[in-house]
């Protein structure tokens, strides 16, 4: 009797239009987001209304017995609009807003009826929780309630078949959405299965009541669930891809910011890390300070050893972007190198090759094979041994990334 189903629901439902809410804002003209926003909030206030403290509530300041039914019923009878036209812009095509507004149409129709026979009929004796069937045999009475459970019914089965059948198409988080959307409509229309039995027992002479008073809310209120969840997850899903992604990213650049980190310190180019922030803010802090250190070892990167290890690199594996990444290892590693070993307060030029690079720096994914090349996640070959004509290299350069974590 204290509701707690009910109104653990509606604010299920709520929170759902809550974060709807924004892209509603930001998109008022869109009939789609204003239908989904529409069943939710609907579908939320037919559960704070069918509670039974608001039951009473309604019944006592509105000074008639039972004045709550028919204000639920209106609720419940809106929601089944709302989710045709949801339905409707699901399917799209040619005569949607004629389609839309026919349900609509057809849905006032239900609720001015549900109004008329309210007020034809006689409910002296309120009744909470078991209206349905209490009043199942009362002239006037039992024509709204078949009348609007059968709205809803044929409502929520739209809706679940609908829902279920569109599922099949589509994949990722929209699949897991609209199925979980189908299946809280098929508990949605348990809701009004149980209480139409309840309501034909009754007609016979039977007592099922418990149907309508026990089963009929714990199907709603899980169908509740699944569709705050089934909504909820096509808009989660995304986000939660791209900080998937960011994760990785950032995880997958640290061989590179590693082999920077010596440099980072000592010229306290790294700024300070963000701290409880998000994986996409953490990438970008990462990326930033890899770009500071690449940017201040600008002059010793030697372009000579950069361009024979990409040219062996290139004709041995026939990639050219793991070639580039193979040679901007090389040159890094070295640069650290000739970096550290300058006086301070003293830049050394390059000791082969003419340096500017940075005309040509990677961008983001080209961090990231320079990272695998640096963390040695793929075979990266020697290197071609220097003609006598060329200089050799310094015996501190590596002609190739092969063993980078000495290198710092």
């Amino acid at each position: 009797m204290n509701g707690l189903i009910n109104y653990v629901s509606c604010g299920a439902l709520w929170l759902g239009l809550l974060v709807r809410a924004p892209d509603l804002l930001r998109h008022r003209r869109d009939p789609y987001l204003r239908a989904i926003c529409a069943v939710l909030g609907l579908a939320g206030l037919c559960f704070f209304l069918g509670a039974p403290p608001t039951v009473g509530a309604i019944n006592r300041l509105g000074g008639v017995p039972n004045l709550a039914a028919p204000l639920t019923y209106a609720a419940i009878i809106a929601y089944g609009a709302a989710s045709q036209v949801l339905v409707v812009h699901w399917r799209g095509g040619p005569g949607v807003r004629r389609t839309a507004r026919r349900w609509i149409l057809a849905y006032t129709g239900v609720l001015i009826g549900v109004a008329v026979t309210f007020a034809l009929g006689d409910a002296p004796v309120e009744r909470r929780t078991d209206l349905d069937t209490y009043y199942a045999t009362t002239p006037y009475l039992a024509q709204m309630i078949v009348l609007y459970l059968v709205a809803h019914l044929t409502a929520v089965t739209v809706t679940a078949v609908t829902s279920l059948r569109w599922a099949r198409r589509v994949r990722g988080g929209l699949r897991a959405g609209l199925t979980l959307m189908g299946a809280g409509a098929l508990c949605g229309a348990g809701y009004s299965v149980a209480k139409l039995v309840a309501v034909a027992a009754r007609w016979s002479g039977r007592d099922w009541t418990a149907l309508g008073t026990a089963v009929s809310p714990a199907a709603a209120g899980l169908g509740a669930l699944l569709t705050v969840v089934g909504v909820l997850v096509p808009l989660v899903t995304p986000r939660g891809a791209r900080w998937g992604r960011a994760r990785r990213t950032y995880a997958r650049l640290e061989p590179l910011e590693r082999a920077l980190d010596d440099l980072l310190v000592r010229r306290t180019l790294r700024l300070p890390r963000p701290r409880f922030a998000p994986p996409a803010a953490l990438l970008v802090w990462r990326q930033t300070s890899v770009h500071n250190a690449l940017s201040h070892l600008d002059a010793y990167f030697d372009r000579d050893l950069f361009d024979r290890t990409r040219a062996s690199t290139l004709t041995t594996t026939a990639d050219p972007e793991w070639a580039e990444a193979a040679a901007w290892a090389a040159v890094i590693v070295t640069a650290v190198r000739d970096e550290a070993a300058a006086a301070p307060g003293r830049r050394l030029p390059p000791a082969h090759g003419t340096g500017r690079l940075l005309d040509r720096i990677p961008g983001p994914a080209g961090l990231a094979r320079i990272a695998d090349a640096l963390a040695g996640t793929a075979p990266v070959p020697q290197a071609a041994p220097v003609p006598p004509t060329a200089p050799a290299p310094s015996a501190t350069a590596p002609t190739a990334p092969t063993a980078p974590t000495g290198a710092v």
